[in-house]
């Protein structure tokens, strides 16, 4: 039988033996739980993991990807106000409930199974191979039942016995085991008209009533699985002050984020709260419903504080880059597959065209950013998940632990949290639009059976292009990978020459030539940087007197004045990052277990001398285009 876990070398090493499973599964069945349902060793853990990855993979393979034309041809349907699925992929819903996986990462005092996030993003990889629109919805049950009680920890409203260990009650305690049972979803609305990326622009507004309810009012629109039940809305609570004047983040100090039900259950039926509009007509993820929505003054429940919006939106958004990471990587595996499997079984000029040159390389080239990629996606989730366990743990244990135990879990929290913000973007970005370049290629390598309907080549790529758009384009991380890379560099700039010298003595001298290779490369990408941050400083002293340089080059820093040669170059830096971080995984794999060394020289091989490129790029072209743009 067909297995999509099973068929995979490189996603089965990293359940095997490239993920360190036990901080994870510390944390989640022992580290403040002493839960007598739970895996008593690690092995246990690790044997009840594989099995699920077994089962999801037995099922991606064998029952939902036979039916993915069939989900792509039927779509879904709107009709007075409703969103209706095909029996179709009503049957294949009914099966993922079944098989327990909309709760797979909750609590088992909440109905679920206790498993790890990055357990869950294994699958969407899985499930995401088999049909993407599918693994797209499928996210906003597990994922946003589990944003339900991070948020409800976060601001205090949970219930733990620290002498039991178990979780007593949480707010939304109701919500999330109708969730976990299959019966509802929920999903994140931020973009409204005129206000994609740009939340700063949001007009829905948030406003308590002299009831003490809060209302919400306004139209959000792109909403991926907006039919959902239960939605995280930011609206304007605050008005940004006059004394804010220019400055470009007072319009995100005013948003907050609100808890909304769509609708209510009553006896006589659905009583509609707020209105689905209508859904979008798309180019691909015909299975997975894309909304407008309307909010009437629709009673709404705050999340946390008023204010703190943004920062709430970010902690949702990091959560589901990831997601997209995997779910693009997913696409790319099966755009791979799929060609390499063509190319095997079509014979010209003598020999089937996987023999001849130009598609071999295409194919090779494909498999090698597959592995890095999840490279990328693997490092980033799991320390985005330990990051959030350990803030998880000292939220519910409280005053309970003491200084010290204090001091090592903020320390490894704070750790884990800095490596996922470096490769979160990362990851997202390379997943996306690797996720568009394999599957064109795809079609390419299809040749004119690629341009139909019936090789299944063309329904991949249309299913890609929507991956570097949405959950923050890919010029949107971009910015975020390049704004944290320079504004780190200004708070330690000891720590940058540091790392240069490591970077440039390491090259040079390393016993290990893979190492010195990866020095190299390290040093090309920090060149970059210094390069960026040098022309950067000196464009905005330039006009400044010498005596005010320390102050200037220490405050006042004004990302739309200051940053204009970074913002144009953030895209190339982008790439050079992810070839670089990737570098650095492979290398520390193939360290620790020889067999990943070929993995890391066939990155190294497509990596230098693209990074040579970009760097040349960075450092030589863009004068031209700025002068124009001032």
């Amino acid at each position: 039988m067909a297995n999509y876990f099973k068929d995979n070398d490189d996603l089965r090493f990293y359940v095997e033996r490239g993920i360190d499973w036990a901080p994870l599964v510390d944390e989640i069945e022992s580290g403040w739980r002493g839960d007598p349902e739970g895996h008593a060793t690690l092995d246990d853990a690790l044997g009840f993991y594989r099995e699920i990855l077994d089962t999801v993979g037995s099922f991606a393979a064998e029952e939902l990807a036979p039916l993915a034309a069939q989900i792509d041809r039927e779509g879904v349907r709107w009709e007075a106000g409703e969103v209706h699925f095909p029996p179709t992929l009503e049957k294949v819903f009914q099966k993922i409930n079944r098989l327990e996986l909309h709760g797979m990462s909750l609590p088992r005092e909440l109905g679920g199974l206790n498993c790890p996030m990055l357990l869950y993003f294994l699958n969407s990889e899985v499930f995401a191979r088999a049909e993407v629109s599918v693994m797209s919805h499928h996210g906003f049950h597990g994922g946003i039942a589990m944003a339900l009680l991070f948020f409800s920890l976060m601001e205090g409203s949970t219930q733990v016995d620290t002498k039991a260990r178990r979780l007593v009650s949480t707010r939304w305690q109701n919500e999330i085991a109708e969730i976990a049972r299959g019966k509802a979803w929920g999903c994140m609305d931020i973009t409204e008209p005129n206000a994609g990326s740009d939340m700063a622009a949001l007009r829905t507004r948030g406003e308590l009533g002299a009831d003490g309810v809060w209302r919400v009012t306004g139209e959000k629109i792109f909403i991926t699985s907006g039919h959902g039940k239960y939605h995280f809305v930011i609206a304007r609570t605050e008005e940004t002050s006059a004394s804010a004047g220019d400055d470009p983040m007072a319009g995100l100090k005013g948003l907050s984020m609100f808890m909304v039900p769509m609708w209510e259950d009553t006896p006589q039926g659905r009583k509609r709260l707020a209105f689905c509009d209508r859904i979008e007509e798309k180019l691909g993820h015909h299975g997975s419903a894309t909304a407008s929505l309307r909010f009437e003054n629709t009673p709404a429940q705050l999340v946390g504080k008023r204010g703190d919006g943004f920062q709430q939106m970010l902690l949702l958004m990091n959560n589901a880059r990831i997601g997209v990471a995997f779910e693009a990587l997913g696409l790319c595996e099966a755009a791979w597959r799929l060609a390499r499997e063509y190319a095997a079984g079509r014979p010209s000029m003598g020999k089937t065209i996987d023999r001849h040159e130009m598609i071999a390389d295409a194919l090779d080239e494909m498999e090698t950013d597959i592995q890095g990629i999840r490279a990328l996606a693997v490092t980033g989730g799991y320390c985005e998940e330990l990051g959030q366990r350990l803030r998880t743990t000292l939220l519910l244990l409280g005053d309970t632990v003491d200084a010290a135990t204090r001091a090592d879990l903020e320390k490894r929290m704070n750790r884990a949290r800095r490596k996922a913000r470096r490769l979160t973007p990362l990851a997202k970005y390379l997943a996306s639009e690797k996720a568009v370049e394999i599957a064109r290629r795809g079609v390419q390598i299809h040749g004119g059976v690629g341009y139909t309907r019936e090789s299944g080549a063309e329904k991949l790529l249309r299913d890609a292009l929507v991956m570097p758009i949405y959950e923050g384009t890919s010029q949107i991380q971009s910015l975020m990978a390049m704004k944290d890379t320079l504004t780190g560099i200004l708070k330690n700039p000891t720590r940058f020459v540091r790392r240069i010298a490591q970077a440039n003595w390491k090259a040079v001298s390393s016993r290990d030539p893979l190492e010195k290779r990866v020095a190299r490369l390290q040093a090309l990408t920090l060149s970059a940087q210094q390069f960026m941050l040098t022309r950067t400083a000196a464009d905005k002293l330039k006009h400044l007197p010498v005596t005010e340089w320390p102050g200037a080059f220490k405050s006042d820093w004004d990302p739309k004045r200051d940053f204009s040669l970074a913002m144009l170059h953030a895209e190339r830096l982008t790439r050079l990052l992810c070839d670089e971080a990737i570098a650095e995984i492979l290398l520390a794999q193939a360290q620790e277990h020889p067999e990943r060394t070929s993995v890391l020289e066939r990155h190294l091989e497509r990596a230098e001398p693209r990074a040579r490129h970009l760097h040349d790029e960075i450092t030589t072209t863009g004068e031209r285009l700025l002068k124009m743009l001032a």
